[in-house]
């Protein structure tokens, strides 16, 4: 390969105009709202034109726990989608957009890498089309419109020691974590303890990836509840009147992107939830969308599929009635030797003993993704330093958990490197045997839901609450919320709530810390262990290194 970075691959890519992409789709030009010539926004009135064609098949892509030895699933997830037309599918890729936060604070961004990325790289990371300004916007339309309520007469008796909208940035700031607003004096309101989360944990950004169109995105906003009275009693969005407001900061945010890959497979970007604190999925819209337009549509799920696979099928799959064809865990040599203990300075020696003991973390996630009744597939994403024997140990075991493990090499070589992964998923796919079901009923109680998480998912022993938690549970249920599904908050790292806890541990319990009722979303929110909504930058954050060089050009993103 002649580029030695991401953003160098990128650069050098022969995009097609944008409006050539989408009559690829069947999109006519004027259903088209172009930003720039290789990016555009679908039209709604497109989008509820194809309703009542067929589905085509839903592939996920999700992976084992994500490690520093990276694992590559938004890379997997682009070549897939390259290798499946390769081999004459019309297949289209429906991944989540950038959150600036991560981007400025820790490498790692939302594109892909190396021969397999979403194009335009530097615009997919950055402002985009503007989608999560409009969401902060939003977000913060509400927060501001309840506390000048409360300034003015408080004519809804809103309780302002419960008023539970915060607010959001899309940025990683820790010092606006826990912060008391409306200092200064009588001009500037009445003094209270509140705080930021980051966009992507927003209970909007939720609503705009779970909503099936516009009217949808209205009622569930106004469903939202932003406060409570001195009897308890809720306060929704509607009340405070903000709902047709925001709907308009929304309307062109609701409309899916449409970019392409290096290899010109149709994207559609869009809505960009974290897995590890909401429910980390792209948005309903594209993906219902994609599926009206192409014979395969490959989405992926964030972090390990402990957080993100079961989300996808809990949440977006039980909301918007998806059924999907097969899945596909992503893992690397590397990552599985980093769960069996060893360095990561040590990462690029051989060490097939290693690799068996960092299996049962990839054993457990094929499991668990079996549960729900969905076949599997494994690819193993290709590093230069794998062995052989490396490789063939992971074939091995995963052949013993019931699966297969393909050995993948499109981020050097793109579609080329893919395609027995395609066939592989084409097979799984058309066979016909996927038997699909969420993991829980959704009459079962709140707390009985977080525990069969906890025991199926993760393995854990137990959960412990204690008596506010389950009484707020309790109390949602008999306001008639009992049924909505719950959305675990909590670190990435590992099956536990202990980020350094590699591998696939047991005889562990998962604390829960707090519950947030999310009714526009339709989902509870239970935030487990250390996990923080709003993100720290670390130690040397990768803001230092970004600029414009002479040309123009960004340096230091990727």
């Amino acid at each position: 390969m002649d580029f030695k970075t991401d953003i160098e691959i990128a650069r050098a890519a022969k995009k097609l105009p944008i409006m050539q992409i989408g009559a690829g789709l069947g999109i006519p030009e004027a259903d088209l709202l172009p930003y720039g010539h290789d990016k555009a926004k679908v039209g709604q009135a497109f989008i509820r034109s194809v309703q009542d064609r067929p589905d085509g098949k839903l592939i996920l892509v999700t992976a084992i726990n994500p490690t520093p030895a990276g694992e590559g699933k938004t890379t997997t997830t682009v070549g897939l989608g390259d290798g499946l037309n390769r081999i004459g599918k019309k297949a289209i890729v429906c991944i989540r957009e950038a959150s600036l936060g991560p981007n400025f604070g820790m490498k790692g961004g939302a594109a892909g890498g190396g021969m397999a990325q979403v194009v335009p790289m530097e615009d997919m990371n950055l402002h985009f089309t503007g989608d999560f300004h409009a969401i902060t916007s939003a977000h913060n339309l509400l927060a501001a419109m309840i506390d000048n309520h409360i300034y003015w007469g408080n004519e809804l008796q809103i309780d302002d020691r419960r008023v539970v909208w915060r607010r959001v940035m899309d940025m990683n700031d820790r010092a606006l974590r826990d912060i008391v607003t409306s200092l200064g004096g009588i001009a500037n309101g009445f003094p209270r303890q509140t705080g930021f989360d980051i966009t992507v944990a927003s209970e909007v950004m939720a609503i705009l990836c779970l909503a099936r169109d516009l009217d949808d995105l209205h009622e569930r906003l106004g469903d939202i509840v932003v406060a409570y009275r001195r009897d308890k009693s809720p306060v929704f969005c509607r009340d405070i009147k903000a709902d047709g407001a925001m709907t308009v900061l929304l309307r062109d945010a609701m409309q899916p992107n449409l970019v392409q890959t290096l290899e010109n497979t149709p994207a559609f970007v869009h809505g960009g939830p974290f897995a590890n604190i909401a429910h980390g999925c792209n948005s309903v819209i594209a993906t219902t969308t994609a599926l009206k337009l192409g014979d395969y549509v490959v989405t992926e799920a964030g972090f390990g599929a402990d957080l993100g696979a079961e989300k996808f099928f809990d949440i977006k799959c039980r909301k918007a009635g998806l059924e999907p064809a097969a899945a596909v865990i992503v893992a690397t040599v590397r990552a599985l030797k980093l769960n069996g203990g060893v360095a990561k300075d040590d990462l690029a020696t051989e060490n097939v003993a290693a690799v068996q003991q960092g299996c049962p973390n990839l054993g457990r996630h094929i499991a668990n993704v079996q549960g729900f009744g969905v076949p599997v597939v494994v690819a193993i994403n290709h590093f230069q330093s794998d062995t052989e024997a490396e490789i063939a140990a992971v074939k091995a075991y995963v052949a013993g958990q019931g699966a297969e493990a393909i050995l993948c090499t499109h981020w050097a070589n793109g579609s080329e490197g893919i395609t027995d992964l395609a066939q592989r998923v084409v097979e799984l796919a058309e066979s016909g045997t996927s038997r699909f079901a969420p993991l829980y009923p959704d009459d079962m109680p709140l707390f009985d839901k977080i525990e069969t998480i906890a025991r199926r998912i993760y393995h854990a022993d137990a959960v412990v609450a204690d008596k506010a938690i389950r009484d707020q549970l309790s109390a949602w249920e008999a306001e008639g919320y009992g049924h909505l599904p719950v959305c675990i908050a909590k670190t990435q790292y590992s099956f536990t709530t202990d980020p350094t806890q590699r591998g696939a541990p047991t005889g562990h319990s998962i604390p829960v810390r707090e519950v947030r009722l999310s009714a526009g979303a339709g989902f509870v929110v239970v935030i487990c262990g250390e996990i923080m909504t709003m993100p720290g930058l670390p130690r040397s954050p990768s803001a230092e290194v970004i600029r414009l060089n002479e040309a123009g050009d960004v340096e230091g993103l990727f």
